[in-house]
This record gives C-alpha cells, structure tokens and sequence, in this order.
C-alpha cells in the first residue's frame, strides 16, 4: 500500500446565512429572491455572494449564470420543495436541531446494520410511498427485532417522487417526497430516542443526468477518467480543491450538522482519483476530527468492489482509512450455495469449498482469478492484522443491489424453503463480519424490491426499454416490471401485517433469536478471524465454527450429523427438524440449522 499524504486541505464551515454559488466558469451570475433578480459580486477564485443580504429561512431561491441560461437551484441546497430544477429554500438547520436531545453515539463495528429504503419501508399516510415521518412509527419493531442501526438508502434529492436515489443531483438537500430536511431531524432524533444509531447512503461518484446542473458552473467532472456514467468527478484535476471540498462539505453535513452517525460510500471505487490524498482517507482524516468535534464515534463504510483490504486500513498505514467495506463475496458464497445459482457473476462461488473461503477470509477473489472479470482480482485478507477484524466487513443475505438488480427484484427466500433461508442467514448473522439486513428479510416478506423510478417523459421511456433490453440479453424470458410504472413501486412496499403469520412469524422469531445469541455469547460477538473456520461435510453441510461455537447448517434432504459431540453438549438454537444419529450425536434430518457449545 502506498502511503498517503496525511495532510487535508483545510475546510471552511458552509455559511448558510449567505447566499453564495462557487461558478468559476460564469462572468456574472443573477439571484432570483422570490420575484426579483439580482446581480452577485464576482471574487478572484470563482465565488458569488450576495453582499448585505441575509439568507432567511423560508425563503425561495435560484441562480442564472448568463442571461439567457436557465434558472437553476442551489447545489448546496438543503430544500429543493419542488424537486430537481425548482428554486432552491433556505433552512436553518440549526433550528431543526435545536432541541435534540443528548446522544452518545455508538461505535457500529460489529453491530447488527437494517438497511431501509424510505419510500417502500411504509405504505406512507395516502397509500402513496412512505416518508421519514411514517418509517418512525415502525423504529420500535426495530428496536424489538434487536438491530443496532438504520441505514437509509440514499435521500439526497433525486428525479421525480419516487427511486432508488442513486441518481441524485441535489447532494445537500432532502428528498422533499422522504418529508425533506426537517422529517430527515425527527427521524435521526427518534431513532437516537430508541437507542439506534443512524447511517446514511451517500453517492459522490457520479450524478444523475436529470437535473444536474454542475458541469455550467464550473469543473465538477473530468473526461480524464471514465466510469460507467460518463465522464468522472473532478478529483485530481484543476479545479478539484473546491469539488473536494463541496463533498467534504456534504459529508460533515450529514454527520455534524444533521447527528447522523454514519456514511455509506457508494461505489467507493468509481471515486478516480490519483491525488497524493485520496478523497477517501481525506474524509476518513476529516472524520477523525468531526468525531473530537461531536464527542461521538463517527463511521464510514464503503461499497467497493477491489476486494482490497487497504481500504479499512489506516491513513496512518497506507490505508483509505474507512471503519468498513461491504463484503459481496460471502452474498455471493451463501446466496450460491443455498440457492444452486450459478449465472453471471455466482459462476466462481456455490461450493462448500468456495464458502469455506469467503465465512473467515471475506474474499474469494483475493490475487486470484475472477471467471467473471475476465482477470486475477482482490488481495487477499490477513487474519491476524492488526489494523481490521471481521467487524470490519459488512455481510448480508440481501440488501437492495442484490435483490432490486434481479429482474424481477424477487427476494432469495421466494425459492428456499424456511429451513433453508434459516441456515443461510445464520451463517451471516453468526459470523465475523458486521452484519446487515435488508427491510422486510426478517420476517420474509412476500414482497419484491423492484427497480423503479419516476423520470420525466423525455428520460423515462428510454429508462423502461433499457432495462427491458438489458434482460433480454441475459436469455430471460419473463416480463420485466417496468420501473416507470407507479404499480412497480407499489408492490414493493412491505406488507407490515403479514408479520405475524404462519412461516412470516416462525422466520421472523428466528431472526430474533439470532441476534440475541449473538449478543450473548462471547465468540459469536467477536470479530477474530483466526477464531473462525469451516468444515465441509459434503456439499449440503457446512460447519461453521466460531471459537466454541459450532453452527452446522443443511440446505439437503437428508439426515447429517455432527462428526464430534460438541464440548459443553449444550444446544443453543435451532431451525428445523433436530435428530441424533446412533452414537448419539446431534444433528438435523432434513435441511435447517443446529447451533451448539
């Protein structure tokens, strides 16, 4: 790893009692104030402001960068009430916070993560989509399911009511559909009531194409790296310092500003940056001072798709010097193993050889050769590092890539039995890593995670066709939901009273149960890879052992046992049919999970 110039650049506070645009590319920039226009004053290094006039709250807002251009909002607007290309608002942040009550924070390494998408986590007041107000009302469930955190899928300001948010353009603002900034205050306020901590997903690797206005004012993007959106944002070009600094900005926001307690980075490895300080071990170092600043823990995990240990290692090691980094490759390992998929990029995984690997070492692809990349891929994970652990690592069943990528966005338990979704996600729930689950997954929902979106009538049709053709090319012969489609987005919303029947409940209990054994017992809580192994019997049985503990876990029909009695002899839960074979071994007849000491 190459060591990192440790050395941020400095970050000036966002003054939000100021109206002020960074436009380096205009001459002269004009503020619309409710119905009139105003020229701003120009400075040497690209800014305008607005001299002698305080930005009241309330107050409707946008910019004009040459006389006949188009009005445009605030990118570092907090309030954007009538979506993507309305007038920005002022709001006192401070304000919304005022009355906060005291939080502690929480140190998130190792705690059980529930990632939730706002709009379909609730049916929302009309039926319509939910909100930030209406996911509050369902935070004491989560309280009693026994998880840590909320991680909400992202809410920075994107394209019509309804999406994923991955194709935000307003970094700064709320999504006004979610309840916008202040629904976003009492959402983080009562969640810290209960005791959960808060993340937030984050996208400062690309922007959506609707509504981006940032390439007008200035050099946002660079066409010296490519990513799968275009043209790459400016990172390490002229012109850089102050892109940096406005997702710096953005960042403290969240965590300072707002309370949150976490950020989730997507698609860490689309950030092209060649710069002596990668922005990410910039934010980690900014994060370090935030944290003496909020005297709280502050927590950066990062979506990358390197299987490269560097990025949880310290700034101070060389690392990128995020807290953690989702782990694909044990999704992939459990997913296809318990389902037999093998298509697309499943091809190198599904063995109990393969699970073996990614239950204790995280990657599979670890320095060597990836089917699907076409190339040797990753490096490898060293047990006995002291710069991270297995709570370095973020690992799940489902989450919202793996499902709503699916054509059908159909959830893996739709073609397992209860037995067998059982022993795929203890594997997950008692193992090393930092788990996470993904709403709806813990009791089963019968509900899908569809692709979906609401783009404008120039944009949205070619939305449906792309991922109409996308799937056709993959040989599928099924209808594709359409995700322009208000019905597509509506039946992914989670059916809350399904809860308590029949195999909803039995599942949903199970997860409870996890999570309270995991909490319990010492070497299920721990993070020590080295403490942690598997043992194939066959390839319908894996044993996971973690110190004492021993997890064997069955997705086959027939009886297996245990090889050894285990040394306390005592069981501490179970999924499925329990047995003993002749020497009086423990064990299950029929798939299902058997955990014991």
């Amino acid at each position: 790893m190459a060591p990192q110039d440790a050395t941020p650049a400095p970050l000036p506070a966002v003054d939000r009692g100021r109206y002020a645009l960074w436009a380096p590319a205009a001459e002269q920039v004009e503020i619309r104030l409710g119905d009139a226009a105003r020229p701003m004053t120009r400075s040497e290094d690209g800014w305008f402001t607005l001299p002698g006039v305080a930005a009241e709250p309330g107050t409707r807002y946008a910019f004009r960068i040459d006389d006949d251009g188009p009005w445009i909002p605030d990118p570092r607007s907090l309030s954007q009430p009538d979506g993507v290309h309305g007038p920005s608002e002022v709001v006192d942040l401070a304000a919304l916070r005022a009355e906060a009550a005291p939080w502690a924070g929480a140190d998130l390494r190792g705690a059980v993560i529930y990632e939730l998408h706002v709009g379909t986590f609730t049916p929302g007041p009309d039926g319509r989509g939910g909100t930030l107000d209406s996911a509050i009302e369902r935070l004491d469930d989560l309280v009693a399911l026994g998880v840590d955190a909320v991680e909400l899928m992202p809410v920075a300001t994107f394209p019509g009511d309804r999406g994923w948010g991955y194709d935000g353009v307003g970094l700064y603002a709320v999504h006004a559909a979610y309840g916008g900034p202040a629904a976003l205050a009492r959402f983080v306020d009562a969640a810290h009531a209960r005791g959960l901590a808060v993340l937030l997903d984050v996208v400062y690797n690309h922007l959506g194409p609707a509504g981006n206005y940032l390439g007008m004012l200035g050099p946002y993007f660079t066409d010296q790296h490519e990513t799968p959106w275009g043209q790459a944002v400016n990172l390490d070009q002229e012109g850089s310092r102050e892109v940096r600094a406005f997702l710096r900005a953005a960042a403290r926001q969240w965590l300072v500003e707002f309370g949150l307690d976490g950020l989730r980075l997507d698609a860490v490895h689309e950030l092209q940056d060649d710069s002596p300080l990668h922005l990410l071990a910039e934010l980690s170092l900014d994060t370090l001072v935030w944290q003496e600043d909020t005297g709280r823990p502050l927590t950066l995990i990062a979506e990358s798709d390197r299987n490269d240990p560097c990025t949880v290692t310290p700034v101070a090691a060389g690392g990128l010097g995020m807290d953690m980094q989702w782990a694909d490759d044990v999704h992939h390992g459990v997913h296809a193993w318990i389902t037999g998929e093998r298509e697309g990029y499943y091809g190198d995984f599904g063995t109990t050889e393969v699970l073996g690997r990614v239950l204790p070492r995280i990657f599979e692809h670890a320095g060597t050769y990836s089917s699907f990349r076409g190339q040797v891929w990753g490096a490898p994970v060293d047990p006995a590092s002291p710069d991270y652990d297995g709570h370095s690592f973020v690992t799940f069943l489902q989450d919202h890539d793996q499902v709503g990528n699916r054509a059908t966005g159909d959830r893996i338990h739709a073609s397992l039995t209860p037995e067998q979704h059982a022993a795929a996600i203890a594997l997950v729930l008692l193992g090393p890593g930092t788990p996470m689950l993904f709403q709806g997954e813990e009791w089963a929902t019968s509900a899908p995670f569809a692709f979906f979106t609401d783009h404008d009538e120039e944009l949205g049709p070619l939305v449906s066709a792309g991922r109409a053709e996308e799937f056709a090319e993959m040989g599928w012969e099924g209808t594709i939901p359409d995700p322009q489609a208000r019905e597509t987005f509506t039946a992914s919303m989670l059916p809350w009273d399904e809860r308590g029947e029949g195999e909803h409940a039995r599942i949903l209990e199970w997860y409870r149960a996890l999570i309270a054994l995991r909490r319990a017992v010492p070497a299920l809580r721990s993070g020590d890879l080295a403490d942690t192994s598997v043992q194939a019997l066959g390839e319908e049985t894996v044993l996971l052992r973690r110190g004492d503990v021993t997890v064997l876990a069955h997705r086959g029909e027939g009886p297996v046992s245990l090889p050894e009695a285990p040394p306390r002899g005592e069981e501490l839960a179970s999924f499925g049919t329990t047995t003993a074979d002749p020497q009086g071994l423990p064990g299950l007849n029929g798939p299902g999970v058997l955990v014991v000491r």
